[in-house]
């Protein structure tokens, strides 16, 4: 008699991989942006350089308030005085949307970025988060801190400002939102572009270059570039004291997030399509 003896194979089983989510990917995103050196020192550098500067033009231009005309007087804006270093401020920021992106096109970790989290509209959205909370929660830090120094270095030489006057704590708290938009500008820029020296000279010529070459051209076309130009339009909503021919600060500042919208978008769209 022949028995025949059946060998059945061991089952295998096979581990699930759960896709990543959304709260996964800001986790990781925000881990990221805190454990990297390059965020704290660039952080640091917006803060020197806000509060900084601030400081130093307001204890230069009370002393020399005195001597000042009539017609100067009367555009006196301790609260734009106090945040002089702001511009540079937001360009350290801008860079740190920049390197957050491109660190990893540089080191390659973008390949297991995507990997971990393959929607990529989710990847950059999460990323997007994280620098715009980080960045407007530093940029209002260093908004409020340059403009109690500048005032109380201000105090006794020229008229000061406080939180109560009007369109005071409005630009304070536009100093935040135009921080968290330019962190965003950066990021949008930093996708579009992968190299970071590339995005940082384009980010330089929104900012400075540009400007300042319409501050040259004939007076129609300067005013219409300080008016609806992103960068300058969103600058608004931290003054106190504007120019007669600018936007509304909430009308300047919601130009600054189309503009910021749009490049986000299409660092969407070809993040999609080109190979990581």
């Amino acid at each position: 008699m022949t028995t025949t003896i059946g060998i059945s194979e061991p089952t295998v089983t096979r581990p699930r991989y759960r896709a990543a989510s959304f709260a996964d990917a800001l986790h990781s995103e925000w881990t990221k942006a805190r454990t990297v050196p390059s965020t704290r020192w660039t952080l640091i550098a917006a803060a020197v350089l806000g509060i900084g500067l601030g400081a130093l033009v307001s204890a230069l231009a009370a002393r020399h308030y005195a001597q000042e005309s009539l017609s100067t007087r009367a555009l006196w804006d301790p609260t734009s005085i106090s945040g002089a270093g702001g511009e540079l401020a937001q360009l350290a920021i801008g860079v740190l949307g920049i390197m957050i992106i491109t660190s990893e096109y540089s080191t390659g970790a973008i390949r297991t970025s995507l990997t971990a989290v393959p929607r990529r509209g989710r990847f950059l959205a999460a990323k997007a988060l994280v620098i715009a909370g980080l960045t407007f929660a530093v940029s209002e830090i260093i908004a409020f801190a340059a403009f109690f120094i500048g005032q109380a270095l201000i105090s006794g030489h020229a008229p000061t400002a406080s939180l109560g006057q009007p369109d005071v704590l409005r630009a304070l708290v536009g100093g935040g939102l135009y921080g968290a938009l330019i962190g965003l500008l950066g990021l949008g820029l930093g996708a579009l572009l992968r190299h970071a020296s590339a995005a940082i000279a384009v980010l330089v010529a929104l900012v400075f270059i540009l400007p300042a070459i319409a501050a040259a051209l004939p007076a129609s076309i300067e005013h219409n570039v300080e008016k609806f130009w992103p960068t300058q339009a969103g600058q608004q909503v931290t003054v106190v004291v504007r120019g007669a021919d600018s936007l509304s600060p909430w009308a300047g500042i919601g130009y600054l997030c189309l503009f910021a919208a749009i490049v986000l978008a299409a660092s969407v769209v070809l993040l999609n399509r080109r190979d990581a």
